[in-house]
This record gives C-alpha cells, sequence and structure tokens, in this order.
C-alpha cells in the first residue's frame, strides 16, 4: 500500500510565536478543575472527528501515561454503543461531538442540558474552553499537517 502521508507545511511555533504561546497559554488554562481523564477522552474525541493525527498521537499517549485504558481509547469513536465510560464522560463526549461538529447541529437543548446535568455551570465553562481550544488546536495541526511524534 502506498504511502499517502505529506509533508508538514508552516510552522505557526516559528512563523508565529506570539500565536503560538497564547494558545499553549489558553490550553494550559482550558479544563482546569475537570478530571484529568476526561479531559483527555474529550481532547483525543475531538481530534478524531477533526482528523488531527498530531493531536490524536499525542493525547492518546497524555492519556495512557495517566492511566487510561486502552479498551476505552480504542472504543472512543463508539463511545455511544461502548459500555465504558460514565454518565458524566458521556455528556462531555456528547457535547464534544456537538461543539466540534458544530455546523451539522448547532447544539441542541437536549445536548446542552445533559451535559448540564452532570457539571456545574463554573465546569460546563470549562468544558466549553476545552472543547474550544482542542478544536483550535485541530485546525492548526491539520491545516498544517502537523506531524505525530513531532
Amino acid at each position: 500500500m502506498a504511502s499517502t502521508q505529506t509533508k508538514q507545511r508552516i510552522s505557526i511555533k516559528s512563523l508565529a510565536p506570539r500565536v503560538y504561546k497564547a494558545i499553549l497559554a489558553l490550553d494550559a488554562v482550558a479544563g482546569e478543575g475537570l478530571e484529568p481523564p476526561l479531559k483527555e477522552l474529550v481532547r483525543v474525541r475531538a481530534s478524531q472527528l477533526n482528523g488531527c493525527v498530531y493531536c490524536i498521537d499525542a493525547h492518546s499517549s497524555d492519556a495512557r501515561n495517566g492511566g487510561e485504558a486502552e479498551q476505552r481509547l480504542y472504543a472512543l469513536p463508539a463511545w455511544r454503543e461502548a459500555p465504558y465510560y460514565t454518565e458524566r464522560e458521556r455528556a462531555a463526549l456528547e457535547l464534544t461531538d456537538s461543539m466540534t461538529l458544530l455546523s451539522e447541529s448547532h447544539v441542541p437543548d437536549g445536548v446542552y442540558e445533559r451535559a448540564a446535568s452532570h457539571f456545574s455551570e463554573e465546569e460546563l465553562a470549562q468544558l466549553m474552553s476545552l472543547i474550544l481550544t482542542i478544536n483550535g488546536c485541530n485546525r492548526i495541526g491539520v491545516a498544517t499537517r502537523l506531524q505525530p511524534g513531532s
């Protein structure tokens, strides 16, 4: 099978260092107060939906290093059918899917209400900030063809 891997394009880190630093600073605070395993599930899930191989690689590794079970990572694309996630995680993943695929769903009231029933207002604000941040990182990773392991 022929490789379809492409070369990395420009480097935001090198060419827009202030933007890159601001993104890192946002990433450092987005999701504050949420449990680390939940944060990594959200990051991996959004990255899967966006097709960001760099972020899938990085956050899957971070999740594993944080003790996440391989089974839960492998089942993440089918989280709705898999029995491995708590109701709180399911609410976060549903919101992640909806916010990531924003043009398809515009975050229906039911999705928001389910998330609000499992997260305090402060936690919900942090969760939404985390989803926003990983989606921004994914867009840079995909557009620049950021290579995993780089």
